[in-house]
């Protein structure tokens, strides 16, 4: 679910309820600026059924602050993650079938101490868990954590843009 509204305090909160309201769980949540000044955008990952996400996306639209609320299916989206990955530096050094691992991945080493190395995977959440767990059976990870999705639509225009110049139109022509 993509969610746009105005950067106003308390409206996080008023989304979040009503996937609590519906005993939906959020899987991942990320919320940032947005191309357009002013408006924040919120990705929402959840698991149900389309008709549970209708209703959700519906009470979401109706809050006073929330611009506008679309939701979509993964093939609908680009999606990307991020996997942080803390390793222990002599573990790495001793095995050099993990350096392997990490470099098959395609992932990136940021930094080597001599504590631990710290590793950055960008992909899709098997990518990212698929690293972790190839990792970990190294016993080799200190520290381990992963983002929540940010996600464009596969749309040439984002949603919200058609929506907010319709606004821009309907408010000109009130005048």
């Amino acid at each position: 679910m993509l969610v746009y509204s105005e950067n106003i305090a308390g409206i996080l909160n008023q989304i979040t309820a009503v996937f609590t309201r519906r005993q939906v769980n959020i899987e991942s949540l990320n919320v940032s600026a947005s191309s357009i000044p002013g408006v924040h955008k919120y990705t929402i990952t959840a698991w149900s059924d389309e008709d549970q996400i209708v209703k959700i996306t519906k009470q979401i639209e109706k809050k006073i602050d929330v611009i506008k609320a679309s939701f979509y299916t993964d093939e609908q989206l680009f999606i990307r993650e991020v996997g942080l990955y803390k390793l222990s530096t002599p573990i790495v050094l001793d095995n050099p079938e993990i350096s392997k691992i990490i470099r098959g991945a395609g992932a990136n080493i940021m930094e080597v101490n001599p504590t631990y190395v710290a590793v950055m995977l960008g992909g899709m959440t098997e990518d990212i868990t698929g690293l972790y767990r190839a990792l970990n059976k190294y016993e080799c990870v200190l520290q381990y954590t992963r983002s929540g999705r940010v996600a464009l639509t596969r749309s040439t225009v984002e949603q919200v843009t058609d929506f907010l110049e319709k606004q821009e139109k309907k408010a000109l022509g009130n005048l």
